[in-house]
C-alpha cells in the first residue's frame, strides 16, 4: 500500500492510495472460509461446499467490501497521523478513472479533500472585550415584585362573575323546547373558566353572572375545534361528543376569583425566610437574585461579543470553495439543487467560528469531563424551570431532570458544545480585558435588536 498527498494550495488536498494485492488478500480468504462454513448449496453439507464455488459467488463483492473498508481505514489513520485538518467527509476524486477489481492489483484510488486554511487566533489581556453587566432597575425589581405575589397568591369567593374567574356549578342538557332532557347529562360540580371559551357569543352569556344564575350555552359551540376540552367538561369520550350537540344550562354555585398575595412581612417570609421584615430588605433580595440570573445572559453577549471581535481579526479566509459546495450538496441531497448557493456563505462563516473556538478552547488548556456534560445539563434544566417562574427548584429536581436528558443520545452533543462554552467564558473572562458596562435589562435587551 502507498499512499501520496498534495496539497500545493494548503486547501485543496489531493490523496491517492494505491492497494497491492497483500493489502486485502488474507482478509479476504478469511471471510470466504467463514461463508463457506455457513453456505447452503443444494446437494452439498454445510461447510464441505467447495471453496470453487464459494469464490464464483463470492470473491469479488467480498473483495470490494474489504478493499473499501481497508481504504477508508488508512486514509483516515494518514490524516489523524499527519494532523490534516480535514473538513467534512473525503469524496472521491474527479480525476477517479474507474477500479476495474476483476484485474489483477494494484488498483488505485483518489480522493479530494477540503483542508481548513492556516491561522492562529489568540486571546489575552490585550484584548478589550465589552461585557455588560445588568443592573436590574426599579422597573424590573417591582415586575418582579407582582409575579412573586401572583404566585403566592390565592382563590377568594365572589358573588358575581369577572374576567378570569373560576366557576363550579351544575350542568344538564337540555331537549329542543329548552327542557332539561330525560336520560340527558347531568354533570354536578363542573369547573369552567369562561374567559377561555372561543367564540364570542357564547362567551358574553356568562358575563355579569352572578351566584345562583343559570346560563344556557352551547359546549360544542363554544369550543369548536377542541374536542378534548368539551369531553372533559361533559366528563365523555370524544366518540360520544356526536350525541351531545345541543345547548345545556349552567346553574352557578360557586365563584373563585384569584387575589395576588398582599406586599406584606407575610410574602417577605414566604419567599426568603424570616428574616427579611421589611419592604427594602425584600426589594434587596430580589435585585441580588436578578443579578445571579442575569449573568448567564451577560456571559452569553459576551461571547457573541467575543465571536464578533474574533472574526473581525481573523478577517477572510481562503477556503476550497468549489470542493466544499460538493461535500455540502453530498450531505444535503434531499434539500434541493439550490440549497448550497443559499447557505454556503452562512456555512463558512458557522465554519471559521468554529476553527477559531478550537483554537481557543486548546489555548485555555478547556477538557470536558463526564461531570461537566451532567451540570451542562443540570443548567439546561434549571433554565427551562426558570422560565415557569420557578427558581428555587430542589437540588433533587434537577438532578432527575438532568439524569433523563442523559438517557437521549441525541441531547449528548448539545450538552456537550454547551459545556465547552461555559467553560470558554469562564477561561476568557479572566484571559482577556474586560471592558465592564453597566446596563438595564431594557438597554441589554436593546443590543440585540441590531
Amino acid at each position: 500500500m502507498n499512499i501520496v498527498f498534495e496539497n500545493p494550495d494548503k486547501v485543496n488536498g489531493l490523496m491517492t492510495i494505491t492497494v497491492e494485492e497483500n493489502d486485502y488478500k488474507e482478509q479476504v480468504e478469511k471471510t470466504l472460509k467463514d461463508y463457506r462454513k455457513k453456505a447452503n448449496f443444494p446437494g452439498f453439507r454445510p461447510g464441505m461446499v467447495p471453496m470453487g464455488l464459494i469464490k464464483k459467488q463470492y470473491e469479488l463483492p467480498v473483495k470490494a467490501d474489504v478493499i473499501n473498508k481497508f481504504v477508508g481505514e488508512q486514509l483516515y489513520k494518514y490524516v489523524k497521523d499527519n494532523n490534516i485538518q480535514m473538513l467534512g467527509e473525503p469524496l472521491p476524486s474527479e480525476t477517479q478513472v474507474p477500479v476495474d477489481l476483476e484485474h489483477e492489483a494494484p488498483y488505485t484510488f483518489v480522493f479530494d479533500i477540503a483542508v481548513a486554511p492556516e491561522f492562529k487566533i489568540e486571546l489575552n489581556g490585550k484584548n478589550k472585550i465589552d461585557y455588560y453587566v445588568i443592573e436590574p432597575d426599579e422597573k424590573t425589581i417591582d415586575t418582579q415584585v407582582q409575579q412573586m405575589a401572583q404566585r403566592m397568591g390565592s382563590y377568594e369567593k365572589a358573588e358575581t362573575y369577572e374576567k378570569n374567574d373560576m366557576l363550579r356549578g351544575d350542568l344538564r342538557e337540555l331537549d329542543a323546547e329548552g327542557n332539561t332532557l330525560e336520560g340527558g347529562l347531568t354533570i354536578e360540580t363542573a369547573s369552567m373558566m369562561p374567559e377561555y371559551i372561543k367564540v364570542d357569543e357564547q362567551r358574553q352569556r356568562f358575563e355579569g353572572a352572578k351566584l345562583g344564575d343559570i346560563i344556557i350555552f352551547n359546549p360544542r359551540k363554544a369550543y369548536p375545534d377542541n374536542d378534548a376540552e368539551v369531553s372533559s367538561l361533559l366528563k365523555i369520550k370524544k366518540e360520544e361528543l356526536a350525541q351531545h350537540e345541543g345547548d345545556f344550562s349552567y346553574q352557578i354555585t360557586e365563584i373563585s376569583r384569584y387575589k395576588a398575595h398582599e406586599v406584606n412581612q407575610e410574602l417577605f417570609h414566604e419567599a426568603f425566610g424570616e428574616d427579611v421584615n421589611d419592604e427594602v430588605t425584600f426589594r434587596q433580595k430580589i435585585a441580588d437574585e436578578l443579578r445571579a440570573q442575569f449573568v448567564s445572559e451577560s456571559d452569553f453577549k459576551f461571547l457573541l461579543d467575543v465571536r464578533e471581535y474574533v472574526e473581525k481579526k481573523v478577517g477572510k479566509l481562503t477556503y476550497p470553495d468549489a470542493l466544499l459546495k460538493r461535500i455540502m450538496k453530498n450531505s444535503n441531497k434531499d434539500k434541493g439543487d439550490d440549497y448550497v448557493e443559499k447557505n454556503y456563505e452562512e456555512s463558512i462563516r458557522q465554519l471559521t467560528w468554529h476553527l477559531a473556538k478550537e483554537q481557543l478552547v486548546r489555548a485555555q488548556g478547556i477538557k470536558i469531563e463526564d461531570a461537566d456534560i451532567k451540570n451542562a445539563a443540570k443548567e439546561s434544566a434549571r433554565a427551562q424551570f426558570a422560565r415557569y417562574g420557578m427558581s428555587n427548584v430542589p437540588e433533587e429536581y434537577l438532578e432527575n431532570y438532568a439524569n433523563d436528558m442523559l438517557k437521549k443520545q441525541e441531547n449528548i452533543e448539545g450538552l456537550i458544545d454547551q459545556a465547552i462554552d461555559q467553560k470558554l467564558i469562564a477561561a476568557l473572562k479572566t484571559a482577556v480585558k474586560l471592558n465592564e458596562k453597566s446596563v438595564t435589562p431594557d438597554e441589554f435587551n436593546k443590543l440585540f435588536e441590531k
